[in-house]
């Protein structure tokens, strides 16, 4: 009868045993399973479990002594207790069969299955068992103190810092990327790809994006001055480039809401024009929008002029045009919402020679090649190295491109289609 009660009492102790060390287990696994990000989030939100555990892992070297501290006593206890029961079962210690059931008893019920429920369910076991952590960390202090002690020591020995870093655990932008994508499904399909576009302003300059110097729309100083003003009535857009002769000799930029004021000037002449314009902004064409973004910011405008190397014009960019990369098309201007890409009833597409080489890949899910021209007329022309007569077919890689339209030496319309890949003969 002594030794019945014994053994329950034995066997109770080892199932308690099993349960704590089931908690060590999964304690430990659900702390270094925690999402950093969420956890900071919900620690700003003044979440308790996300605060508490938030606090044991800025020290984590001490978070994991007290955890293996009372892992292994209960695990050892544990091992005492059980060579007691094979003992009292078996009248002898017995101990390979005493290792071989402790080994499948802790492995299954104290290890595998509250280790994989806490990596699968991290903050529902994180955040209540944190409450039990921060008391075992203030009662077993000292000894976690000594622990860490040494074990830093030896750290520090075998060239590693014993400090924690929090540098790996930010993120590049190519993972937060991944981040994003891997969002997809728990945020809107626009604002999704949003975001997108915002992690690829560092990728683009604005030379990809700029409206090409050819099709500029300026005013000429030279002209009449009822051509002039004629031009300026019928402007579509807010802001005009004036130069004077040619695109490249640029005087100014004018806002058409100083228009007004010299409109009502009773002895109206060029000079009055002049006099309302602003100076011009020149920018490199290798800005990166994303810099380009926060130069309009700073310096308070809203179009800069490309230039080249050699200080030659390239283009015109605006602030509508960095923010459209972002949102999408938002203008009202009939003329820049016309396409330039037309799908055609055989599959093929009418695409215009001063559409971008991104815009189409984007837009067509292509792969040109974008590291050399930016435009399909600069890409045709690159390849052709020449001005190319109409109706003249390019094989590209993987695509098949037909001039259909060359004016004042400039591709202006293009055929284009994807080349089937053959089938491989047998």
């Amino acid at each position: 009868m002594e030794d019945e009660s014994s053994l329950t009492m034995l066997l109770v102790s080892f199932a308690l045993l099993i349960l704590a060390s089931a908690y060590f287990s999964s304690s430990e696994t659900s702390m270094m399973s925690l999402n950093r990000y969420r956890l900071k989030h919900l620690r700003r939100n003044h979440h308790p479990g996300a605060t508490r555990a938030s606090k044991l892992l800025e020290s984590p070297d001490k978070l994991i002594g007290v955890i293996l501290i009372g892992n292994n006593f209960v695990n050892f206890l544990a091992a005492s207790v059980a060579t007691s029961i094979a003992v009292v079962v078996l009248g002898d210690p017995a101990p390979l069969a005493t290792a071989i059931v402790l080994t499948l008893v802790v492995l299954i019920f104290a290890e595998v299955t509250p280790k994989t429920l806490a990596a699968l369910h991290p903050e529902t076991i994180a955040y209540p068992s944190s409450l039990l952590l921060m008391l075992l960390l203030k009662v077993l202090y000292p000894v976690v103190w000594i622990i860490n002690i040494v074990s830093n020591g030896l750290v520090r020995l075998l060239g590693f810092q014993s400090v924690g870093d929090d540098s790996h655990q930010q993120l590049t932008p190519e993972e937060l990327r991944t981040v994003v994508y891997e969002s997809s499904e728990r945020m809107p399909r626009r604002r999704h790809g949003m975001l997108l576009n915002i992690l690829d302003l560092e990728k683009v300059r604005v030379d990809e994006i700029m409206v090409p110097k050819i099709d500029i729309i300026g005013v000429d100083i030279d002209d009449d001055l009822k051509d002039i003003l004629d031009q300026i009535s019928s402007a579509q857009h807010t802001r005009i480039p004036v130069y004077k002769g040619n695109i490249d000799n640029l005087v100014g930029i004018l806002h058409m809401r100083s228009a007004g004021k010299f409109l009502k000037q009773e002895t109206l002449n060029k000079a009055a024009i002049l006099g309302e314009t602003t100076e011009v902004y020149y920018i490199p064409d290798t800005t990166p929008l994303h810099t380009q973004l926060f130069n309009f910011q700073k310096k308070k405008l809203r179009m800069a002029i490309v230039v080249d190397e050699f200080g030659a014009v390239k283009g015109m960019v605006t602030l509508e045009d960095i923010l459209e990369e972002i949102v999408g098309e938002f203008t009202t201007d009939f003329a820049a919402s016309s396409k330039d890409i037309h799908a055609q009833e055989d599959g093929s597409f009418l695409i215009d020679g001063s559409a971008t080489i991104r815009d189409i890949n984007r837009v067509l899910s292509w792969e040109l090649d974008a590291s050399g021209a930016k435009t399909l007329n600069g890409l045709l022309m690159e390849i052709l190295e020449s001005i190319p007569d109409s109706l003249v077919g390019i094989k590209l890689d993987g695509y098949y491109a037909e001039i259909v339209q060359v004016k004042d030496n400039v591709i202006r319309t293009v055929r284009m289609r994807e080349i089937e890949p053959s089938a491989p003969s047998t």
